[in-house]
């Protein structure tokens, strides 16, 4: 892996960089960074997201198939920094998603920081329609959020509860609201926070102007067919601006990482 931009040396010559040397180059904003005019709340809200060379988030409705060895590393390490992993509840299901693991190379570093072993799963849903018999619920280290809204069906929001998940309500609506997300999560201690989408919410979270950084992985892939651009949803008025922060290549693959310019 090398760095290509900003065009310092790599942190090490060996191809593979270490997990610390990642956790390094993606370590979030310090804590006074986040009280500041740049983040809500306390909160900084960061993308990851996969896309191939056409736009293409999925191959085969998973994201795997357009990752890497790299990648994979990527995404453990920012899994690893996170608090919270903030997901929408269609790519629950379509993922398949479980509980996040313990990493024992970041246990000392989460503890110095004061988070539990493993980042918080929150599911974002207005259904509620999940299943709570599955690992996301029954196997976590740490107890699965579930964020929706305050009108949310009442015996949804009990079954939830019975299965040991905690309810998160953002906004009084049937869902959660994307701009309030960040902040409710935050008032639960939750500051350093991630979204691995899918692209629904990212769009929302975009569209709502709370997504801080975006961590795109470029797969050197192309897929055709018709899978969606890693944001869907309605168009912003104006495109927002994001600066870029650093890009990091191995086998063809680009690790970038944006951030966005606020006024």
């Amino acid at each position: 892996m090398r760095r290509l931009f900003p065009s310092r040396a790599a942190p090490s010559p060996a191809p593979q960089w270490s997990l610390e040397e990642i956790a390094e180059e993606y370590a979030y904003p310090l804590p006074e960074e986040l009280e500041g005019p740049g983040g809500r709340d306390g909160a900084w809200l960061r993308g990851n997201m996969v896309a191939s060379l056409d736009g293409a988030t999925h191959h085969g409705g998973r994201s795997r198939p357009l990752s890497s060895e790299a990648d994979m590393w990527i995404f453990g390490v920012l899994r690893g920094l996170a608090d919270v992993v903030v997901v929408g509840a269609e790519t629950v299901r379509q993922e398949g998603y479980g509980p996040a693991r313990v990493r024992e190379a970041f246990a000392d570093r989460r503890a110095a920081a004061g988070q539990s072993p493993a980042p918080v799963i929150a599911v974002v849903t207005a259904s509620l329609e999940l299943d709570w018999s599955g690992p996301l619920f029954t196997e976590a280290v740490v107890p699965t959020l579930v964020v929706t809204g305050e009108g949310a069906p009442a015996e949804r929001v009990a079954e939830a509860r019975a299965a040991g998940a905690e309810v998160v309500f953002a906004g009084p609506g049937a869902g959660a609201e994307a701009a309030r997300v960040p902040g409710a999560l935050a008032a639960r201690g939750l500051r350093r926070q991630l979204t691995e989408g899918g692209p629904r919410l990212l769009g929302q979270f975009a569209a709502a102007g709370v997504l801080d950084e975006l961590c795109l992985s470029v797969a050197p892939l192309i897929t055709v067919g018709d899978a969606p651009r890693i944001t869907d949803g309605a168009g912003l008025a104006a495109p927002e601006d994001y600066s870029l922060e650093g890009v990091l290549e191995e086998a063809g693959f680009l690790f970038t990482r944006y951030r966005r310019i606020r006024q």
